[in-house]
């Protein structure tokens, strides 16, 4: 099977390797010429426009930003809506809001061609190695019938509901990171700041109700001073900014989400945008004065 792939960037092109590892043909388009170029080398079909993907593959998998360069992609000029044929499909494993992807689908629905809204967690490390989790809104039928392509970049791919559902379970889970990696920044900086080993106290914990996958794959990390983008601050401040404009869209109040999101967001005035999300640990540890470190 082609399969067309819009998006090479720090998820997207380690999840397109992974599909040419799988036997999979790939057509790309040269949006980031160097990932391109790289995925070329692979066997990769390199064109010019999303319009081009669309007219050489039955199904295109997209991971954007966010929901305008979706909608851009999809249906702007020279856009997939333009080169798709009718009966194929769309899976957009962007993370972007859920009645965005509602928008798209209904207008891709005027073309024949239908969608999958496919979104991700679990950072690079799991896209690079294929084991990242996918949640998907779509028909079932649809679902089923690609499946075996999501599974070959995934260790977890779960059907939510109908289109939309996908991104309304990533909102769901980027709140949960958001939060923990805050609770886990204010309990290692009081921990550091009372002169307790950071190290040990994560030990004693991790075993406990406290423990998460969050906990473990954030704090060796943090006490390590390593904050190499798994995942950008700017691009959880985009989810997150999905998800209260989602929640103010359907009238559901978010406190604590409202609350990190605010930390990001001085964060980002520091000039850490660019940084691992982890970096909100250096939000509580400019205000105690103190580092949580090894």
């Amino acid at each position: 099977m082609k399969i067309g792939f819009i998006g090479l960037g720090i998820m997207g092109k380690p999840m397109s390797k992974n599909l040419i590892k799988a036997g999979y043909q790939l057509v790309v388009s040269n949006h980031n010429p160097g990932a391109a170029a790289e995925l070329e080398k692979l066997g990769a079909e390199v064109v010019e426009t999303p319009r081009e993907v669309a007219a050489l593959t039955d199904v295109i998998i997209t991971m954007l930003p966010n929901s305008p360069q979706v909608k851009e992609v999809v249906l702007g000029e020279n856009g997939l809506k333009e080169g798709a044929k009718r009966g194929s499909v769309l899976i957009d494993m962007s993370s972007i809001a859920p009645l965005a992807s509602r928008d798209i689908f209904a207008e891709l629905e005027k073309f024949g061609v239908d969608m999958l809204d496919a979104p991700v967690s679990g950072g690079e490390p799991k896209a690079i190695d294929g084991t990242i989790s996918v949640m998907v809104g779509g028909k079932q039928v649809i679902f089923d019938k690609y499946y075996d392509i999501l599974k070959t970049m995934a260790g977890s791919v779960v059907r939510t509901g109908e289109i939309g559902a996908g991104n309304a379970a990533k909102l769901a889970n980027q709140i949960i990171v958001a939060v923990n990696i805050a609770g886990m920044s204010e309990a290692l900086v009081l921990a550091s700041k009372i002169g307790v080993e950071p190290e040990l106290v994560y030990q004693a914990i991790r075993g406990g109700l406290a423990g998460s996958t969050v906990l473990d794959a954030k704090a060796p990390l943090i006490m390590d001073r390593k904050f190499d983008p798994g995942f950008k601050i700017k691009l959880h401040i985009k989810d997150l900014k999905n998800v209260l404009e989602t929640s103010h869209e359907v009238g559901v109040s978010l406190p604590l989400t409202a609350s990190v999101m605010e930390i990001m967001q001085a964060v980002r005035a520091d000039g850490l945008e660019e940084g691992d999300h982890s970096s909100i640990v250096k939000y509580y540890e400019k205000l105690a004065h103190v580092e949580v470190k090894r």
